[in-house]
């Protein structure tokens, strides 16, 4: 044998060698679905079935059997993703992906240093030191954990831990708590909003803040109430949304939802529907589980690392949510002491500061320590936004971390609930994040309630704009009894739905909020209030339906103010094509294509010549733009935005 032959033989070996290791490597990652396991802590027997979309439902005679189970199915299957949700909140994504190669440009340092900053931690310790340890939603938590913690312990590690370079470590309690504090986050519009607002009065003045479709709206599909450049703004926001662009777990957004009467459907019975359309991602952000025992029943979506599930449904009720979009944070400017820096103006005196010190550790390299400074307003931004950092110092005062976390029995109370009261009783606990929660039951109830910890400011206080600090007047006034809520129970209208859009007034007024424009409500409202005799499957076609309700009005004036002399070819066929169109976003067809480029275009150029590029874009990221572009096209009267400021001429719509 020649030498040639020899090498050939040796490298074709070792890839025979490599391949067979590859394979059995990555079939002992793989899931058991089948088979037994020995699992510690478990009484009695519990038998676990995967249906042909890989959801487990899980039959066990005790439910802390059944959710020490629950426990080690999410873990086989989302173990990475929980990791990743844990050390979001907690600030230790540079503990395994270390510092950025760009030295100007440390995105987890940063992500890091932001969310240890405010105080979800601190937040979180608090509420379990409050927690009732013999209450079933801490033991059944408990177990939960447990049955998390033994996979780690006798399951396959997931290839992403071994890609990076991270060992396994146990889960408890804080984690969980921590997952609540990042949903919280997610939730809150007010990080991209109240300062560039703050920004765009500063640099253009109040004119322009005047056409801008910021305070409520009356005049817009409500959901209705029924029982019996200033530069730190700009590098805030910027901050902020490259934070919430590229974070490696999808965050919560939009939703809709509703729930059908007795008295409108063909079988006499409440049918409910929810659509929460959280971003794409990989894996996708619920997870699909069935819990069976003598005493309970609960077919749910968990988020990653939650023992309890935020939509539901047995044989007795169903429940689900979308966000509400209410204001739940405000900015402070703070008058720091010209003579101590650790010092704030409050109510006419200089008052010390609480320091905390915050280490991160940065997978190889020496760990990173930072002052967080805390006042009344919350955390001083500035200590851990670099790009701030000399900057006037900004607190931020935001509900969730102002209040004990009740989460985690909340999300026991409406999972277990025997009846509608039991439900209200488990929402009214929640505090943060803003959530419309969804419910119907086979006694033919139904109900909506807008979830929150509301609050008022004294009359002139705009929690829009970055607030003052100092002056006193700017605080929170009074905190709204959760009995007064934006509600609607077993309507006269026989439906009740969410939106995320503006809910009615209540005793104090219109809640501020981030709500959404009326498009997706009112082609809602408008169709459950023409059906009658609905079946399931009405509102599988309501779930699927792409028409907008708002489309046909705004383009009739869209097309009226286009001239039509001098138009090419191709200009008079996409007016002709829009012409013709009935609203309806259908994959196939042309005229959505055209009209959403319009839309960009139109936006880009009423508002980029005043605010700048970096501006503008920011604008595009907030809910506000998408509820101001319905404002702008109907507006009859000319609008201070129209003109483009770097002509001599006018410009009009």
């Amino acid at each position: 044998m020649n030498l040639f032959k020899k090498i050939l033989i040796f490298i074709l070996s070792i890839l025979l060698i490599f391949v067979v290791f590859i394979f059995f490597y990555f079939k002992n990652l793989k899931p058991t679905y089948s088979g037994e396991l020995n699992l510690k802590n478990i009484k009695d027997s519990v038998n676990v079935y995967y249906d042909d979309i890989g959801v487990p439902h899980i039959y066990a005679k005790k439910q802390r059997d059944a959710y020490i189970a629950l426990g080690y199915v999410h873990a086989q299957d989302r173990l990475w993703q929980m990791e990743l949700l844990r050390r979001i909140a907690s600030g230790r994504l540079s503990e395994i992906f270390g510092k950025d190669k760009e030295p100007n440009d440390n995105y987890f340092l940063n992500t890091d240093k932001f969310f240890l900053g405010m105080g979800i931690e601190e937040s979180a310790i608090q509420s379990i030191k409050r927690l009732n340890k013999s209450s079933p939603s801490y033991q059944y938590a408990m177990a939960y954990l447990d049955g998390v913690n033994q996979f780690i312990e006798k399951g396959p590690t997931p290839i992403e831990f071994t890609l990076v370079g991270v060992n396994k470590e146990k889960y408890t309690l804080k984690d969980i708590y921590n997952v609540f504090g990042y949903m919280s986050f997610s939730f809150a519009m007010a990080h991209k909003t109240d300062p560039l607002l703050s920004n765009i009065k500063a640099k253009l003045g109040d004119d322009y803040l005047e056409e801008l479709d910021i305070d409520a709206n009356p005049n817009t599909t409500l959901i209705p109430n029924y029982s019996s450049e200033n530069e730190i703004e700009s590098k805030l926001i910027a901050h902020v949304s490259k934070i919430m662009d590229n974070l490696p777990v999808s965050p919560f957004i939009g939703s809709n939802a509703w729930v059908v009467g007795p008295n409108k459907t063909k079988s006499g019975k409440v049918i409910f529907t929810n659509d929460p359309h959280i971003s794409y991602s990989q894996p996708a952000v619920w997870y699909q589980s069935h819990i069976i025992s003598p005493d309970y029943e609960i077919y749910g979506f968990n988020l990653g690392l939650t023992p309890f599930p935020l939509l539901g449904h047995n044989r007795n009720y169903a429940y689900g949510l979308t966000m509400l979009q209410n204001d739940d944070l405000d900015f402070y400017k703070e008058q720091i002491n010209p003579e101590n820096e650790n010092e704030y103006m409050l109510d006419s005196i200089y008052v010390p500061f609480t320091k905390i010190i915050k280490t991160i550790k940065i997978k190889g390299e020496k760990s990173e320590s930072f002052i967080v400074k805390i006042g009344k307003h919350g955390p001083i931004m500035n200590n851990f936004i670099e790009s701030i950092k000399d900057k006037e110092p900004i607190a931020m005062d935001w509900i969730y971390t102002k209040f004990d976390n009740k989460m985690l029995e909340a999300s026991y109370r409406i999972s277990h609930a025997n009846n509608i009261d039991e439900f209200k009783e488990g929402v009214s606990k929640i505090h943060s994040p803003g959530l419309n929660v969804m419910y119907g039951d086979a006694e033919g109830n139904y109900a909506w309630f807008a979830a929150a910890k509301l609050y008022k400011h004294k009359e002139g206080v705009n929690s829009k704009f970055i607030l003052d600090g100092a002056n006193g007047i700017d605080d929170k006034l009074t905190y709204i009894d959760f009995n007064d809520n934006p509600k609607s129970v077993n309507t006269p209208w026989n439906f009740v739905y969410s939106a995320n859009n503006q809910p009615d007034k209540i005793e104090t007024g219109y809640y501020a909020g981030y709500y959404l424009p009326e498009d997706r409500a009112k082609r809602i409202v408008n169709e459950l209030t023409d059906m009658n005799e609905i079946v399931r499957e009405d509102m599988e076609f309501l779930v699927n339906d792409v028409t907008s309700s708002v489309v046909p009005d705004l383009l009739s004036i869209i097309v009226k103010n286009i001239p039509i002399d001098n138009l090419s070819k191709n200009e008079e066929i996409a007016i002709k094509t829009l012409n013709i169109w009935d609203g309806s976003f259908e994959l196939n067809q042309v005229a959505p294509t055209i009209y959403t480029k319009f839309k960009y275009q139109f936006l880009k150029n009423v508002f980029e010549d005043e605010l700048g590029k970096e501006a503008f874009e920011q604008l595009l990221n907030t809910q506000l733009i998408k509820r101001q572009y319905n404002k702008q096209i109907k507006k009859e009267e000319e609008s201070i935005w129209n003109d483009n400021i770097k002509t001599d001429i006018i410009e009009t719509k």
